[in-house]
Order: structure tokens, then sequence, then C-alpha cells
């Protein structure tokens, strides 16, 4: 494909609507699994976690013909996905004292979370690219280069809103819960089992990502139920003291 011709630059507009779409999913997950961080680690992980994403994706980029013949990766992808949609859920209920305490290791707690999240999520979005791109490399990288900004900013700004309204943690992962159910609903191995039509498939498909959604949601409400936050602890703690003096 000649660069600057008029396919060229419709691919390129392409791959910069995917990459748009890649960058909020990226934005939630980079957010998210930075949340429980002090401040000065929140801009760190937002950075390296940009750069984790950026080259994660390169790779699965390059790589895009191998992984196309492996047999169940939409499917451990989209379980893989599930799990840490119901992880970033799960560790809302951490204590913030044991976390603050903790920060070299949340960090890089973090950083594994971004990576190995972006990798999953990334295998339809990689696809997406790679056919859009038609061959020319020059334009994966372009439209990886436009994401960089976009991840950054989108990240920083999802964070913000995050802190004035918690619910949004619910929102990314059911966002994140959608994204893994439409991967099992592709994987070619489950071809035989949605099959018998488009009716039949399109109930399949919205059936998985209900499933999904609301299990994902129902399994994090549960997990931070069951736990106690610290600073709840010694109020009962407190209370109890009081109700029941020790003479």
């Amino acid at each position: 494909m000649e660069m600057f011709s008029t396919p060229w630059w419709s691919a390129l507009l392409a791959i910069i609507l995917i990459d748009l779409v890649l960058a909020g999913d990226n934005a939630i997950v980079i957010a998210l699994a930075a949340r429980k961080l002090p401040p000065a680690l929140q801009k760190k992980a937002i950075i390296w976690g940009t750069v984790g994403a950026i080259v994660v994706r390169s790779v699965m980029t390059v790589g895009v013909v191998w992984l196309l013949k492996i047999p169940g990766l939409m499917l451990v992808g989209g379980l893989g996905l599930l799990y840490i949609a119901w992880k970033l859920l799960a560790d809302q209920g951490h204590d913030d004292g044991e976390e603050h305490a903790t920060g070299a290791t949340t960090f890089w707690g973090a950083m594994k979370t971004i990576v190995i999240a972006d990798a999953l999520m990334g295998i339809d979005n990689v696809l997406g690219v790679a056919g859009a791109a038609h061959g020319a490399f020059d334009l994966v990288v372009i439209g990886l280069l436009i994401s960089i900004p976009i991840v950054v900013f989108g990240s920083t700004l999802v964070l913000k809103l995050v802190e004035k309204f918690p619910i949004i943690i619910q929102l990314g992962s059911a966002v994140l819960a959608f994204t893994a159910a439409k991967m099992i609903v592709n994987e070619r191995l489950l071809a035989d089992f949605f099959k018998g039509g488009e009716t039949i498939h399109q109930v399949a498909y919205w059936g998985v990502c209900i499933v999904a959604i609301v299990g994902v949601l129902v399994a994090g409400w549960m997990s931070t139920r069951r736990r106690v936050p610290g600073s709840e602890r010694i109020d009962q703690a407190k209370t109890a003291a009081k109700v029941n003096p020790i003479d």
C-alpha cells in the first residue's frame, strides 16, 4: 500500500478508530489497577502501565498470524479477563492503610494486572488493527503512537472520576466482563455450541454476556461484603470494649 494514498489514509482512519476503543479499555484497566496506590505512585503506574500496554500490543500485532493458530486462545483469554474483572472489584475491600504500607509491592502488583489484562483484552483488537492495516507495518506503528497520549490522558481522567464516583469501578469491571464474554463466544472451539442460525447465535451471545457481567458484579459484591476494612474493625473493637468492659 502506497504511503499517503487514499487507501492508506482510509486504513489509518480505521486504525485510529480501533485504537480509540482500545485506549478506552486500557484506560479503565490502568485507572482501576492504580486507584489504591499513593498519588506519587499513581502517576508512575499510569506512565509505565501505558508503556507496558503498548509493548505488549506491539508484540502481539507482529505475531498476530501465529496467535490465530493457537486453539482455545480466546476461551482462555476470556476466562482470565473475567478473573481480573472480579479481582478489581474484590480489591475494593482491602484496607487502605495496608495498601499504602506496601506501596512498592502494590505498584508491581498493579503493573502485573495492567500488562496481563491488556494482553488478554488485546487479542480481538490486535486482529482488527492488523486487518485494517492490510500488512502495512508503518500504519500499525503510527496507530500505536497515536494511542499513547489517549491512554495516558484517559487513565488520568478515569482515575479522577473514580475518586468522585466509586460506582465507575463497577462499570469498569462490567466493561471487562463484556469484553471477556465476547472473546468466549467467538472461540472457534465453541463454534458447534453456538451454531444453529443467526437467532440462536444472538441469543447465546447476549446470554453469555449477561451471565458474565452479572456474575462478576455479584461475585465482587460478595467478596467486599465478606471483608471488613481495618478502620471498621477498630471501630467495632472500641464499641465492643465499651459495651463489655474488662474488669
